[in-house]
């Protein structure tokens, strides 16, 4: 990289008071005044006065300015940061300007939090973006998860004591192979592989139980896609509860994402315990029950009467995770305390990102042991995450 590079580059990142002598051709210097309107916004001092102000004019051309400028994962971290350092909600609620965004994720997440003050012209806008995202999701997400619960379910079921007619002979010769006998021209099933007789095959019950405070946008949005996938297994027997001080139970709505994430509130506080409370409503055979606590567990509610609750539920054969966070955000911020309290009781808890998620639900089904597993994605952290 040449000299004059490196100092083109350093003036489009500090901007012009980095050096007021380097000088700009006319491209750059449009991708400078889209850099500007947005972060020399918050500038008490210096040459440049940027920000995009509240004219929506101005808005809809600085979103076409830094889709021409910038790649698309660019443009969204951009929009982002202009809904956050510059209070720019008018971008959500003008239809026009709403469908000149980006759509991503997180947009989706700020869109659920205004659910109560978009505007009417505005609602069906907001729902095409979330449903365009929702689709790109389950595009990549749904076969996966589909795949690695399928397969979880069948080792499950699987047998290696089966009766005549529910011998798997493709899978009880592949398992014996080696035992080829050259003198008798055949297999000797040392080893024999089934499934289990017909009518006996369990459906298991999945609980999703998802806290919709507003740090847990992200995971809400996965949450909602990943309960519509779970809930098309005829396998599984899937309901969807999402909380804050109040309990929402969406499990009707499973058929269609976009109506699962319209449903939910995004915003207030945390009652874990009220929630947990519900979810034991619906446990009818807890040895066949996985019950996935979504939360950062910052509990607002009684917090022995939720570890009693949750510790009744291992008791009870009740499979138990928690995931901090289902997000491709980092590391998140949780209540450490009452996370080393659930892994005392046997319930381990960790951030997951959507693309591990599929392959942890297959682990649960499995009942690994899922804090092994939680170890083994991030070796380098050890114990409760």
């Amino acid at each position: 990289m040449t000299d004059d590079e490196r100092m083109r580059r350093w003036r489009l990142v500090l901007g012009d008071p980095a050096d007021s002598s380097s000088t700009l051709d006319k491209a750059d210097q449009q991708l400078d005044q889209a850099l500007a309107a947005l972060y020399d916004a918050e500038r008490d001092n210096g040459p440049r006065s940027g920000g995009l102000g509240s004219s929506a004019p101005r808005v809809a051309r600085w979103l076409g300015d830094i889709r021409e400028y910038f790649p698309s994962s660019v443009v969204q971290v951009m929009q982002r940061d202009a809904v956050d350092r510059l209070g720019l909600t008018q971008m959500l609620l003008e239809p026009e300007l709403l469908g000149a965004v980006e759509p991503d994720v997180h947009l989706v997440g700020t869109l659920l939090s205004l659910g109560g003050v978009l505007p009417a012209r505005t609602k069906e806008t907001a729902r095409q973006v979330v449903a365009k995202v929702v689709k790109q999701l389950e595009e990549r997400l749904a076969e996966k998860t589909r795949s690695a619960v399928r397969g979880a379910l069948d080792r499950a079921n699987r047998t290696h004591r089966p009766r005549h007619a529910d011998i798997d002979w493709n899978r009880t010769i592949r398992a014996n192979l080696k035992h080829f006998s050259p003198e008798l021209g055949t297999i000797l099933p040392e080893r024999l592989v089934g499934n289990g007789r017909r009518g006996q095959s369990v459906q298991r019950e999945v609980i999703l139980a998802v806290d919709q405070s507003g740090s847990m946008a992200e995971s809400v949005v996965y949450a909602g896609i990943f309960g519509a996938v779970l809930a098309s297994m005829p396998s599984l027997r899937t309901h969807m509860v999402v909380f804050d001080t109040s309990v929402i139970d969406l499990t009707e709505q499973l058929d269609d994402p976009v109506d699962v994430l319209f449903g939910t509130q995004l915003g207030g506080g945390t009652d874990i315990n009220r929630a947990l409370t519900y979810c034991q409503s619906l446990i009818t055979r807890p040895p066949e029950t996985l019950l996935v606590l979504i939360t950062d567990l910052y509990e607002g509610g009684n917090r022995e009467e939720m570890l009693r609750r949750i510790g009744g539920f291992v008791g009870a054969g009740v499979q138990v995770v928690t995931l901090l966070a289902l997000s491709d955000s980092g590391a998140p911020s949780y209540d450490h305390d009452n996370a080393a309290a659930l892994a005392a009781l046997g319930v381990p808890a960790f951030a997951c990102t959507p693309d591990q998620f599929p392959d942890l639900m297959a682990a649960a089904i499995r009942r690994a042991d899922l804090a092994e597993w939680a170890g083994a994605q991030n070796p380098t952290i050890d114990g409760v995450r």
